[in-house]
């Protein structure tokens, strides 16, 4: 019986050769089906390996609070009695609004906090040589590089008595040493940032980030940037916490290109810091560090909520949760594109056993047993769904390669899903095929051969 198999699948061959245009059209569900689920899952693995090294780059375990500048009202529109009320109860509250004081407590009060970063940023122009490109300046601690996982190419980075006592050293991105120094070694080097000179003692290793995906996750992009001391940044630069006649009139200028403030939302901005990022020893903390850090922050600042807390990491998995979903559904879709695929297939096999009458009742009559025109057509039915599957894991390969070009989508292809591809191809010319082989080899010997 075993020796007929090889037999049953030659013929089975033979069929599908001579109605390629007929095997091709039953295979259509069948690779649109296993097409659309590789393609699918390709982009739900792309998306979620983003959302990881996005988490990467925001830190694990963080939280970011940064301040709530408010614009001052000037429509000209007359406020409402109930507002002048309340305005008038808050008038003896104020805050000096995010500070270097804010953070250094931060540790006394909350035990699981790990590390903490404050940060304040601003624009400039660097010139080295009769070269210039605009940068941000970050004032920072050696903290910083910890938390957002940045390494060194060249050099070092802050020393405590450079920390300590606001001494004008830097650190640059990869971009900024590539702009300005060609053939120089840029550690050593000293580059004018308004009045201010600054010695480079270090190079940040590159990171590949565009700019979308830096404004996406809130992260700077490293390469582009410069830091400095904290401290260095409030002595030497900006200290917004100082009350003067060009804070107020909200035009500070160091140096020509080099604005601190010229905006009514720069000269509303009295907040030493434009970001502290706290990171908690553990995820399960998290929630509840927020809630200290609330109650921390409302004290300090006399009950004004001027500031904002978020955690990226906690906003990046439920965009990761929502991609997920979003992916299951795309794939139970294209899923039904293999259900079709597989009724398609039934309903040939099921005409083509109704033309094959004749021909089954000859293999019937030479000896084929009912197992062995059962398996010729499930063979029929299974290589049918095997072809189309193999052509359709081609055809997803393609589409997830095209989607990545033309759509910017990351996109990864994983052999699990070619392989899932190649066994539901399978299961589907089995199991829609199988109706089809019984029936055939339930035919009766004579009917079939009286058949015309």
């Amino acid at each position: 019986m075993f020796k007929r198999y090889p037999l049953d699948i030659n013929i089975a061959v033979e069929a599908i050769m001579t109605n390629q245009l007929k095997a091709f059209l039953t295979a259509l569900g069948i690779i649109f089906g296993v097409a659309a689920v590789i393609s699918m899952m390709a982009i739900g693995k792309g998306a979620k390996q983003e959302i990881l090294d996005q988490i990467k780059l925001v830190g694990v375990n963080n939280i970011v609070i940064t301040p709530v500048i408010k614009q001052d009202n000037n429509s000209g529109e007359s406020s409402s009695g109930n507002d002048q009320q309340s305005d008038k109860k808050d008038v003896r509250k104020f805050s000096k609004g995010l500070t270097l004081l804010d953070a250094e407590g931060i540790k006394d009060v909350v035990p699981e906090i790990n590390k903490i970063s404050p940060e304040i940023i601003i624009e400039s122009r660097v010139l080295y040589n009769g070269k210039q490109k605009p940068v941000k300046i970050f004032g920072v601690g050696n903290t910083f590089f910890e938390l957002f996982n940045l390494c060194l190419r060249e050099g070092r980075f802050f020393d405590n008595y450079q920390l300590e006592h606001g001494l004008p050293v830097c650190i640059i991105g990869e971009n900024v040493r590539s702009k300005l120094f060609d053939k120089v070694n840029p550690v050593g080097q000293k580059i004018k940032c308004g009045n201010v000179w600054l010695k480079v003692i270090g190079i940040l290793e590159k990171r590949n980030m565009t700019d979308a995906t830096a404004e996406k996750t809130g992260v700077s992009n490293s390469d582009n940037e410069l830091y400095i001391p904290v401290r260095t940044m409030l002595l030497q630069f900006v200290n917004r916490s100082l009350i003067t006649a060009q804070s107020l009139r909200g035009d500070m200028v160091i140096d020509d290109g080099f604005v601190m403030f010229n905006n009514q939302q720069a000269k509303n901005n009295h907040n030493q810091l434009d970001k502290l990022v706290v990171q908690v020893k553990e995820t399960e903390n998290i929630n509840t560090t927020v809630e200290i850090l609330n109650r921390y922050f409302l004290r300090r600042h006399s009950g004004i909520k001027d500031f904002e807390i978020k955690v990226p990491e906690l906003l990046l998995k439920q965009q990761q949760r929502t991609k997920d979903i979003f992916n299951i559904v795309l794939g139970l879709i294209a899923s039904i594109s293999l259900i079709v695929g597989g009724i398609g297939i039934m309903n040939i096999m099921l005409a083509s056993v109704l033309e094959r009458i004749r021909e089954i009742g000859i293999r019937q009559a030479i000896g084929a047993t009912r197992k062995d025109i059962s398996f010729q057509f499930i063979a029929e039915s299974v290589l049918i769904s095997l072809s189309g599957g193999f052509i359709g894991v081609l055809l997803g390969i393609i589409i997830s390669k095209l989607v990545m070009k033309f759509a910017g989508i990351l996109t990864i292809i994983s052999p699990f899903s070619v392989l899932i591809a190649f066994c539901v191809s399978a299961a589907v010319g089995i199991i829609f095929g199988y109706v089809p082989a019984k029936r055939a080899a339930e035919k009766d010997p004579v009917e079939s051969l009286r058949h015309e």
